[in-house]
């Protein structure tokens, strides 16, 4: 039953350092945020206090929330690295900054983003299909921003450069309440361990 799953300790969002287009983006964000914090659910995201990133923090913290930063010294000032966060972490590179945010997360969550955002997911989506990892991945499609992402995922799939059930393993949801449950259980059925080694 969904109220015996436990719920996730830590979560990775991967976001825009941007607002986007359409202001639905900044009040997803928000809310899924403020969801997370409500559940007891830390927050690690790329330590920046601008964009989605920036809304994702604040209304985290706002929430009552714990929020860790990680973000490399040479983008601590471009990003504008988050003050008053619960903590913040300043690596040296950004291989560093990827691996110590999936250290300290169960899961992923890809809200709205730029290349930045979509080196990220890939990243971790490839860990999965290796096994480097077994922490699930999840779109956040708000205002539909990730059609396009699935159709060309769905086109590797139908082209054999992608097996299909390294997509099935892909979470792809429009609501927080059911993509958080949907982490859960995915959560709860596997380890979640993180085994690639940090350099």
């Amino acid at each position: 039953m969904p109220g015996e799953l436990e719920e996730i300790k830590s979560i990775c969002i991967f976001c825009g350092s941007g607002h986007g287009l359409d202001p639905l983006f900044a009040q997803k964000a928000g809310e899924m945020a403020r969801l997370l914090a409500s559940r007891g659910t830390r927050i690690v995201y790329g330590g920046g206090s601008v964009g989605l990133m920036g809304i994702v923090a604040s209304e985290a913290l706002a929430g009552g929330g714990e929020v860790i930063g990680v973000i490399p010294e040479a983008l601590a000032s471009k990003e504008i690295a988050a003050e008053r966060l619960t903590e913040l972490r300043i690596v040296q590179s950004m291989h560093e900054r990827k691996a110590l945010m999936a250290e300290l997360s169960q899961g992923f969550i890809v809200l709205p983003g730029g290349i930045g955002t979509m080196e990220e997911f890939f990243e971790v989506f490839t860990w999965l299909q290796l096994g480097i990892h077994r922490k699930p991945v999840a779109l956040y499609n708000t205002g539909e921003y990730y059609d396009g992402l699935k159709k060309l995922l769905l086109h590797m799939v139908k082209q054999q450069f992608l097996k299909r059930e390294t997509y099935d393993e892909l979470i792809i949801d429009t609501v927080p309440e059911n993509l958080i449950q949907r982490l859960q259980e995915r959560i709860a059925s596997s380890q979640g361990g993180f085994d690639r080694e940090r350099s």
